[in-house]
């Protein structure tokens, strides 16, 4: 039997949208699929300054998306649960069968 959609089911659905509506937010997520980072080394890796990826971790984080990781002096981020990681790359195969000619054996054209 399908679950009924609750009040709070709305609004997670829409945080995780409000998430993934900013292209450097979703390039986080991606990142952070691989592995925790620092967010200098989330920062350069992306091409974003250390202010803009303070921002967007603080929104993700709002979100329920990421969590910090206390290490020692520094904090570095990783997605909030073990889930995400496999539901990220779920979503990336919906979008390619929506979009089939983003992506090919060559690689990926989508901006």
């Amino acid at each position: 039997m399908a679950e009924t959609a609750t009040l709070t089911h709305t609004a997670a659905l829409a945080r995780l949208g409000h998430a993934l509506s900013d292209e450097t937010r979703a390039r986080i997520l991606l990142s952070l699929r691989e592995t925790p980072a620092y967010p200098s080394d989330l920062a350069e890796s992306l091409g974003v300054s250390r202010q803009v990826m303070s921002n967007q971790l603080a929104c993700l984080r709002g979100c329920g998306l990421v969590e910090a990781v206390p290490d020692g002096r520094r904090t570095s981020y990783r997605l909030a649960g073990e889930y995400l990681a496999p539901a990220f790359g779920d979503l990336l195969r919906l979008v390619l069968v929506v979009d089939p000619a983003c992506c090919s054996s060559e690689g990926c054209t989508c901006a």
